[in-house]
This record gives structure tokens, C-alpha cells and sequence, in this order.
């Protein structure tokens, strides 16, 4: 069978709203208003990237066969990323052996100290995943897409008819954080450390994290703001630093700020405010951070700890703002979780950044299965 999307008979799930291109379908996951104040190339390159979209469908089917368009970050002069897998689900249970990756792809080509892309569009894709099963017996069926790659979504074709997915019922988890909650250093969609921990917890996740972002942009606070919301967590900091985005003066009235908006349209919802994970680079030193030229497989700092003194943030400076912003505002339907409890100085020594700022594969099922058990005691 084959069906050309969008069909009301396969759900996209996760986005904020999917846009109709030339070349297919494009999964956003801010909403089309937010396009107009998105501060970079960048930000509205890694919006499209569909972290946490999923396509649902019910069906028989022993396989499926879907054409894409897809779009591999490179960094000039540095080659695309490696291809990163489709994972699937059949009746909520992992199926291993069906990950795949698309059979071609084209190139956004980034420029990361400007902030500024190209997209230099390839040859149509192909995803081909076995699902097993007789081929007699209806099955609810999610493919999950690659989180560090634009993906236009062409046609599905199975061998069985189609129907809609039975109904989600789980609650609904809202997160949004930077990079790692994106996936960076995730093995796949799956991977990364919120599905993890949705998996683990029974929610059904929108993840809102934005590779180099979640700087406390009063438009993503409005987006979470206007959708429903089961449960909400915040992991802020990291990127504040990063990009020495915002000094100390500024930075807790700019928290105050996100979480008004956030608890405007949710008042009571239960809401997690997280710090940031361990991260020597910048634990006592401030950014910005960026590639080290010497070797830009890691990650360096220019800034210097005697700044501290002038009002630039670290990671230990955050995490104190942050525990007195959650103190200060008398919330009892808000928590704060120190980072460090995720992944601290005993994870370091077992599982290190190689990169000196992104967890890897093993690194990021131990963060999800941890945050698994915060989401579980939001839900009691």
C-alpha cells in the first residue's frame, strides 16, 4: 500500500505544526508563528531537526518503506555527520532489528560563528524497516526520526493496509532544554536521554531541545505556555554560559520571567526546573566556549575564572541562581533537580565527555533512566 502524506491514517506526532514543501513534508516543533523571532540560521536549522517526531500508524504490515528528503549538518571544511538510524516501535516494544538509516541525503552546510546555513538538497532517501510479525495480526507501529537530521517525509508504503493509530493516553511531558536533551552523543532517536526517560516513565514526550539554544527565549516559553501539558521540566544553563549569553544581573529576573509565562497558560501544572549535568569546562570558569582550533574535535572556553567577579555565569553560579529562583517564588507544583544528581563527578570518571561537553550513548541512558524516576514522583 501506498500513501503519499500527509493521510489522516498516519499520525505525526511531537511536531508543533508540519509544513507542506515542494519535497515534502517538514516537521517543526515550534510553532510557524515563533519563524519571525528566531534570533539565527541556526536556531531555525536545529527547530526543523525532529527530535522526538514520531510517525504512528496501525497495520499488519511486515514491513514499511519510507521516501524521504533529507538534510546531514556539515561544518565547512568537515564532511556530513554520519547517518543517524530510524528506530521503530511495534506495540511499544523496541523492534532492534528494523533501525535503519536513509539511503541518501543532501547537506546543510553550517557556519557556526556566524550562525548562518545552506542547504545544498540531495538525491531522494530511502528508509526500508522490517517490523516481523505473520503479517496477519494489526499492530501499532511508530517510526521515530533522526534527531540531528532534517527529514521531509515523501510517502509510506507498506505491505498491508493502513489505519490510524490507536489513541495516546499516556500524559503529556513537555520538555525543553539544549543539546544533550536534543541527542547530541545520543546512538539514535531512541537514544537520547528524554525518550530514555519517557519510555521508562509512560509519558508521551514533545521534546522542545534546541541544539545551542534554550537561552530562555521568551518565544519558546510561549509556546509551552499555549500547548497542553501533562507535566513540564526546564533544563536551563548550559548554553547561557556557552554563549555568555546573559550575566548574573540579568539572568535570575530572565528565569522569573520564562516561568510567568510558562505558568500563565499552567498554572498548576507539576513543573521541574533542572540545572545543568557536570561539566568541568565550565563548572568554575566562564564562556563563551567554542571549537578549540588546536583540535576542533573538543570543545575549549576563552573565558577566565577572574571574571566570575565581574558577573559572568558558570555552571556552579547557575545552579545556585537557579535553587534560589525555585525557593524564592513559593510554587508548591515546582521542583528543582541539580543536574549533578544526573550526571556528576562519578559519572565523569566512568563515562566522560570526549568532547568536553556532550554525554555519550551509555552516558545518555543513565541521565534518561535517572530522570525517569523525578518524572515518575511529578506523576504520584
Amino acid at each position: 500500500m501506498r500513501i503519499a502524506l500527509p493521510d489522516p491514517r498516519v499520525e505525526i506526532r511531537g511536531a508543533s505544526w508540519v509544513e507542506e514543501t515542494p519535497s515534502g513534508l517538514l516537521p517543526h516543533r515550534l510553532p510557524a508563528w515563533t519563524r519571525p523571532q528566531l534570533p539565527d540560521e541556526f536556531m531555525a536549522m536545529v527547530e526543523s531537526q525532529p527530535s522526538g517526531v514520531r510517525l504512528r500508524l496501525r497495520t499488519a504490515a511486515r514491513s514499511v518503506r519510507l521516501d524521504v528528503q533529507v538534510l546531514r549538518v556539515a561544518v565547512d571544511p568537515a564532511p556530513p555527520a554520519e547517518p543517524q538510524p530510524y528506530d521503530v516501535l511495534v506495540d511499544g516494544v523496541v523492534v532492534p532489528q528494523s533501525s535503519a538509516v536513509a539511503s541518501a541525503a543532501g547537506v546543510f552546510l553550517l557556519e557556526p560563528l556566524a550562525g548562518t546555513t545552506a542547504e545544498r538538497p540531495g538525491p531522494a532517501g530511502v528508509v526500508e524497516l522490517a517490523l516481523g510479525g505473520d503479517g496477519t495480526v494489526e499492530r501499532d507501529v511508530e517510526i521515530w526520526l533522526p534527531p540531528g537530521e532534517t527529514t521531509r517525509l515523501v510517502v509510506l508504503t507498506t505491505d498491508a493496509p493502513v489505519s490510524a493509530p490507536t489513541p495516546v493516553r499516556a500524559p503529556r511531558w513537555v520538555h525543553h532544554g539544549s543539546s544533550i536533551s536534543h541527542g547530541a552523543g545520543a546512538a539514535s532517536a531512541l537514544g537520547a536521554w528524554p525518550m530514555v526517560a519517557a519510555r521508562a516513565a509512560g509519558l508521551d514526550l514533545v521534546n522542545l531541545g534546541f541544539s545551542g539554544n534554550a537561552v530562555l527565549d521568551p518565544f519558546v516559553a510561549r509556546a509551552i505556555r499555549d500547548q497542553p501539558a501533562d507535566v513540564i521540566t526546564l533544563k536551563l544553563g548550559i548554553n547561557v554560559v556557552n554563549h555568555d549569553a546573559i550575566h548574573l544581573r540579568g539572568f535570575a529576573p530572565a528565569v522569573h520571567g520564562f516561568l510567568d509565562t510558562v505558568r500563565d497558560g499552567h498554572p498548576a501544572t507539576p513543573l521541574v526546573l533542572v540545572s545543568p549535568l557536570l561539566c568541568p569546562l565550565v563548572e568554575t570558569t566562564p564562556g563563551p566556549t567554542s571549537l578549540d582550533p588546536a583540535d576542533p574535535s573538543v570543545f575549549r572556553t576563552t573565558g577566565q575564572p577572574s571574571e566570575v567577579a565581574d558577573g559572568k555565569l558558570t555552571l556552579t553560579v547557575i545552579r545556585s541562581v537557579l535553587r534560589a529562583v525555585v525557593e524564592a517564588r513559593g510554587d508548591s507544583a515546582l521542583t528543582y533537580v541539580d543536574g549533578t544528581t544526573l550526571y556528576g563527578w562519578s559519572d565523569w570518571d566512568d563515562l566522560p565527555m570526549r568532547d568536553q561537553m556532550h554525554p555519550d550513548a551509555d552516558a545518555h541512558r543513565l541521565i534518561g533512566t535517572r530522570f525517569a524516576s523525578v518524572l515518575r514522583a511529578q506523576k504520584a
